[in-house]
């Protein structure tokens, strides 16, 4: 019997570890995609024996590596679910966004998950399967890092054109919109101001901010079978961020200035 297959892209970060965790309760073969290969690795085995656990090597934004990470995909078994996590954000302003980070982060946080999606599609309309892409509340409102959330509002459209075009095909596209996730980066910063999280707490009506459990949480039931009529949404995973956006947005625009 063909073993059942997700892809779990940027999978050696704290998000994309948790989702490939959650994923392995339903799926026989999680393969760990990420640019770091010794990272990618770690995280692996982390998680379990190399069998189950594959870790991979991948440039997301290029073509040639994208088609590697395919057939590799396609040989350990049957490409259920794929999540584009892959992600990043680098300049917070506008005015501070050369056009090379405009480049890089479209590239990167939108077109990859293009790539990987046309990669894989064929495997999909097999498997009936199902994609999920980590968007950003970014991606719905402004919030600063302007190309990051250029691209996460593009792939929030990018998620809906597939459920579209591919509906007929059983596949169904939905996302996942984070806030701010309490990941290593996170951490860090808290060493450096250890008031960091009591003062983006504030902006969360449930008084916290999102763990990668909650994530992969979210992932685990958009790409499963309680979700088998959902498709095309984008549901926020941000402790109610998004609930009184528009404060923060107006906040965040009488703060901005050169």
């Amino acid at each position: 019997m063909t073993q059942s297959l997700a892809i779990v892209t940027g999978a050696a970060g704290d998000i994309g570890r948790a989702i490939a965790r959650r994923l392995s309760d339903d799926h026989d073969v999680i393969l760990l995609v990420d640019i770091d290969a010794d990272a990618a690795e770690r995280a692996a085995r982390a998680l379990g024996d190399d069998e189950r656990f594959v870790a991979m090597a991948c440039d997301v934004t290029d073509t040639t590596s994208v088609a590697a990470m395919a057939a590799t995909a396609a040989k350990r078994g049957a490409v259920r679910t794929l999540v584009n996590n892959a992600g990043a954000a680098r300049a917070v302003s506008l005015h501070d966004t050369t056009p090379e980070i405009w480049r890089m982060d479209n590239a990167l946080n939108l077109e990859a998950a293009f790539l990987c999606f046309r990669a894989v599609e064929d495997m999909l309309k097999n498997t009936h399967g199902s994609v999920v892409n980590i968007a950003s509340v970014n991606g719905m409102n402004v919030f600063g890092h302007p190309a990051y959330s250029a691209a996460k509002a593009g792939l929030l459209h990018l998620t809906r054109l597939i459920a579209v075009e591919y509906g007929k095909f059983g596949i169904r596209s939905n996302a996942v919109a984070p806030g701010t996730v309490r990941t290593q980066a996170w951490e860090a910063r808290a060493a450096a101001n250890p008031d960091v999280f009591e003062e983006a707490r504030r902006w969360y009506p449930l008084q916290r901010i999102v763990n990668p459990d909650d994530v992969a949480d979210a992932v685990q039931f958009l790409a499963g079978p309680l979700a088998a009529a959902i498709t095309g949404v984008c549901l926020p995973v941000d402790c109610g961020l998004t609930a009184g956006q528009a404060e923060l947005a107006r906040t965040f625009s009488q703060s901005s200035h050169y």
